[in-house]
């Protein structure tokens, strides 16, 4: 029979805690003792006694034998003494203390001692405040289950619970737990705060739930929990663009009050997420009729410009950044040196890389993706080497470059060692490095390996089906790679612009005109406006197989983008 949690803790406190109230141990004065950890590792989590065993009177003080003021830990003392040694009387602000210093100390331990004396003292399953603190605290450290069973045996719910549940979701990478605990507290009777609809918003862009996200944002307008809220103002606006509906994030935009940088920074991403780049360059120039771009907007600008190839633009950011003494803020140094890579000048991202003493991983990864821009991919492998001669370990951006480099030069002997790497960090987590060794294996033309990769990934998200579907392309399994888009489909994924553009670019070569027209169109179901990259590609078809007249739509729609 499955034993409650809190009956478990309890019965773990009583075989650990004999109180003795008259004790005379009791009166001596108070000595800074604290808990030890080692002690208490020696007593079996096995031991269980029925609860019932340990009656506990309403009348009793409620007393916590701890040391509030000390937060490090003795392991030469022995837990038994060191609790009943004082007699401090608890509160809800002590405990909070408490909790804290033991996430910061990752003594987890020290947490299942105190939630076993606060059941044992009848605090527990009643007091709200002191279950969200553990109920954070489990999360803090990962133990799902038990933070599931606190929050389950608890007896009442507001708000800060709820949040704790929700919150504890996010941090730890579980995204759909996380909305579907927001269903439950909505039909529960609670109402969302302004901190909660922050936490949530991302979310709902990450899975590009426009259905939630209307309603959440309905919600805001309705409970005007936006008024002066710039945080949440941000957060619909990056929501929306994330989901691709820039439009309507511009209008939260325009109808705010406020307009902060975060909003024109969401704003300015999410044209570039969808393609718009000469848009998102414009917004720079609108943000500065109010504001003063700063680092982050700059870093947000200055990879647009690199990937339209703006170079007159990005030359004159570059000048504001020196002008406003935002140099060398490492984030804008490394897009600086992207930018002047992609426009065809390596010795300029050279010269910023020998400007800046001392090097970060962040920099020597712009080096490599500098090198990879320019197509000098021999020399991004020396990159690759000499970084690998540092103290600095890559990380999952570096990998995912390095994996590009692999597939780009066809070297699956290396990216296999890179990819056992990738295993023994534990990165396949990590959508992008995932998405990355799934095309690495496809160019390399080890089309097998790559759905390997695609099937032990259990959340699949548009990067991921869109990467396998491209990997199909590269061993011309083009009627493989359609199919793929409609199981993406089907399994509830929504394909996002560069999906619908990796699928055009397989019906180009197939020349599968009929299967292109009908993709271009299903771009609408979706609310993803067509690029220019997307009517090229049409262009090219149309024109290869004479239908000259379509072609011509084509470029008309061109024409209204510009």
């Amino acid at each position: 029979m499955e034993t409650s949690l809190s009956s478990l803790l309890h019965s773990h406190s009583f075989t650990t805690l004999h109180f003795k109230p008259h004790s005379p141990f009791l009166l001596q004065q108070p000595q800074p003792l604290s808990l030890s950890t080692s002690s208490f590792t020696k007593i079996p989590f096995s031991i269980t006694i029925h609860q019932k065993a340990i009656p506990v009177n309403p009348s009793t003080p409620r007393k916590l034998y701890i040391n509030a003021p000390f937060l490090s830990w003795d392991s030469n003392s022995t837990t038994h003494a060191q609790i009943r040694a004082l007699g401090s009387e608890l509160n809800e602000c002590r405990f909070q203390s408490f909790v804290s210093s033991f996430a910061a100390s990752n003594s987890i331990l020290e947490g299942f001692k105190v939630h076993g004396v606060l059941i044992k003292n009848g605090f527990l399953p009643s007091s709200v405040v002191f279950n969200a603190c553990l109920v954070e605290f489990y999360f803090k450290f990962g133990e799902i289950e038990l933070a599931r069973r606190v929050f389950d045996e608890s007896c009442q719910r507001d708000v800060f619970m709820w949040g704790a549940m929700i919150g504890g979701f996010v941090r730890n990478r579980l995204p759909m737990d996380a909305l579907e605990y927001v269903r439950l507290m909505v039909e529960d009777g609670m109402r969302l705060n302004s901190v909660l609809v922050t936490i949530i918003l991302p979310v709902i862009g990450e899975f590009c739930a426009r259905r939630i996200g209307k309603e959440v944002h309905a919600y805001v307008l309705k409970t005007r929990l936006d008024f002066g809220q710039a945080a949440i103002q941000s957060a619909l606006v990056d929501m929306y663009c994330k989901c691709g509906e820039v439009g309507l994030g511009r209008r939260v935009l325009y109808s705010s009050m406020e307009r902060s940088v975060g909003s024109w920074n969401a704003v300015m991403s999410g044209y570039a997420s969808i393609g718009r780049l000469e848009q998102a360059i414009r917004s720079t120039i609108w943000m500065r009729k109010g504001f003063r771009p700063g680092v982050v907007a700059i870093a947000t600008a200055l990879p647009i410009c690199a990937h339209s190839r703006a170079l007159k633009q990005g030359k004159e950011i570059h000048a504001y950044a020196l002008r406003h003494c935002f140099l060398p803020h490492v984030s804008i140094v490394s897009s600086l040196m992207v930018l002047y890579s992609k426009c065809g000048l390596i010795e300029y991202s050279l010269k910023l890389f020998d400007w800046v003493e001392e090097r970060n991983v962040i920099l020597w990864t712009a080096m490599i993706d500098s090198y990879v821009e320019s197509g000098r991919m021999y020399e991004a492998l020396g990159i690759i080497r000499s970084m690998q001669l540092t103290e600095h370990k890559p990380d999952t951006v570096t990998i995912a470059r390095m994996l590009s480099v692999c597939g780009e030069l066809k070297l699956e002997k290396l990216g296999k060692e890179i990819h056992g790497q990738v295993l023994k960090r534990d990165f396949t987590s990590v959508h992008y490095v995932s998405a990355e060794l799934i095309n690495m294996y496809g160019t390399c033309g080890v089309v097998e390996k790559a759905k390997l990769v695609f099937d032990a990934i259990p959340v699949k998200g548009s990067m991921i089906w869109t990467a396998l579907i491209r990997a199909y392309g590269y061993k011309k399994l083009y009627q493989d790679a359609i199919d793929l888009l409609d199981q993406m489909v089907s399994n509830g994924c929504s394909p996002n612009t560069f999906t619908f553009q990796a699928v055009l670019s397989i019906c180009d070569r197939a020349g599968l005109v009929e299967d292109a027209f009908r993709i271009f169109n299903l771009m609408s179901r979706y609310k993803i406006e067509a690029s220019k990259e997307h009517c090229i590609i049409m262009i090219r078809l149309l024109t290869r197989y004479g239908k000259l007249d379509k072609a011509l739509g084509f470029v008309e729609m061109i024409s209204s983008l510009e």
